[in-house]
């Protein structure tokens, strides 16, 4: 059974930074493409960062380009997501996913696995 779990979300005032990890059981997706959505509140999914580790293509939102970093560790199954210069705007359910094949996918549809969500609130 596939199982991803999420850690690392809290509350943190705004222009600080917190570390999203994702960990992984059931199988490895060593080769899969993986990705972090948010949900706000009245808003729909929309992905933030993913990679497809095959390929080495990565996908960053606009709204978080050069502030949120996703990367992996294969020893861990653990996948990351550092959010930086954190803003209230980025207050959402941050939600780890993971694709059965290949190919970077940037909408909720294309993935198959998903975790329970944390949730992570910036305070102005």
């Amino acid at each position: 059974q596939v199982q991803l779990v999420e850690s690392g979300g809290g509350l943190v005032q705004a222009g600080g930074s917190l570390r999203l990890s994702c960990v992984a059981s059931g199988r490895t997706f060593s080769r899969s493409a993986m990705g972090w959505f948010r949900q706000a509140p009245g808003k729909e999914r929309e992905c933030v960062a993913a990679k497809d580790w095959s390929a080495g293509n990565t996908y960053y939102a606009d709204s978080v380009k050069g502030r949120f970093t996703i990367s992996r560790d294969n020893a861990k199954n653990t996948v990351y997501l550092q959010m930086n210069s954190l803003k209230p705007e980025d207050t959402a359910v941050y939600y780890c996913a993971a694709r059965s094949g290949y190919g970077l996918g940037t909408v909720p549809y294309q993935y198959d696995y998903w975790g329970q969500g944390t949730q992570v609130t910036v305070s102005s």
